[in-house]
């Protein structure tokens, strides 16, 4: 062969090799032949006539996501800026919709976003555009489905990431919201207050009570001493108002006693009525005559026991 023969077969090689394209995943390819469509090429290796067949586009079959920015008024006329993010594809079996019948889709989204967002907002009141932006979401949602759906577009997904006031608006709504948040600080400090208090006066409450009731047990236990000192007396002839006299004087001189004692005691508490020295004076006598009976009948009881012992040797 000369050498014509292999520039020939060059050039078809080449030529071959021109047709064939390769198309990526999650992506469509639109082959037309003279300018009429002939194919839908999906992912993977492919060939086309040189010259003859030629690729009029690539479609992405990927989510694509676009970000509408709104701004409209509510129906308590403040001025509101709403961001939609609404997330869209193309279906695999309508890609020949997608690539002839729309050429701007993301144009017709946002149209239709604009057209859904300012009919529905201005029925509403700015707290409840915070509360029901789902609803809002759906809604645009709702309307882009039923249109781009023609298209050969499907929508994922609608979200009202954003609702941005007036910066007045915004303004008073941080002030409502420090107030607030004041009060609510002030309730919780008045409670616990409240609640120290309570339970401060439970506490004083209770601690008297027990000492109420300590003191009341002491005087019982003195009252219960004094009952047994007087039959004690009693039984050696000593008649009660001589040993209430005796046990008075007694608890009196016991008291001085340990006033004396303490070294750091330099109170000493008198009666002050005008018969308190005659009424002590006389209970120093009954008691001392309590006290020479007591004697007395202590040295009949030993001389008894005496003359038994006697008795007894």
């Amino acid at each position: 062969m000369d050498l014509s023969t292999y520039v020939i077969i060059f050039i078809a090689v080449l030529f071959l090799i021109s047709g064939i394209f390769v198309v990526k995943q999650q992506t469509s390819a639109v082959v037309e032949r003279f300018g009429k469509f002939i194919a839908i090429r999906k992912p993977g290796l492919h060939f086309k006539i040189p010259l003859i067949d030629k690729i009029s586009g690539r479609v992405s079959l990927r989510i694509l996501q676009l970000d509408v920015i709104v701004e409209t008024k509510t129906k308590d006329d403040v001025f509101v800026k709403l961001k939609v993010s609404v997330q869209y594809k193309i279906l695999p079996d309508n890609v020949y919709d997608a690539f002839y019948k729309l050429d701007f889709p993301q144009d017709q989204i946002t149209s239709y976003v604009f057209d859904v967002v300012r009919a529905v907002v201005p029925k509403m009141r700015l707290d409840d555009v915070f509360e029901k932006k789902d609803e809002i979401a759906n809604a645009v949602k709702g309307e882009l489905n039923d249109a781009m759906i023609n298209y050969g577009y499907d929508i994922i997904k609608a979200l009202v990431t954003d609702i941005d006031p007036d910066s007045e608006v915004k303004t008073a709504m941080n002030r409502i919201n420090a107030a607030e948040r004041q009060k609510i600080a002030a309730q919780y400090e008045g409670d616990a207050a409240r609640i120290l208090i309570v339970e401060k006066a439970k506490a004083e409450a209770e601690s008297k009570r027990l000492q109420g009731q300590g003191i009341a047990d002491q005087r019982r236990e003195i009252a219960r001493g004094l009952e047994e000192s007087v039959d004690v007396l009693n039984n050696v002839g000593i008649n009660s108002q001589e040993a209430s006299a005796l046990i008075v004087v007694t608890q009196h001189y016991d008291t001085l006693q340990s006033i004396g004692e303490e070294t750091n005691s330099n109170l000493i508490l008198l009666p002050n009525s005008p018969q308190a020295g005659s009424d002590m004076l006389n209970n120093m006598v009954a008691s001392f005559s309590a006290s020479n009976q007591i004697g007395e009948a202590m040295k009949k009881e030993n001389q008894k026991n005496q003359s038994k012992g006697k008795a007894g040797e």
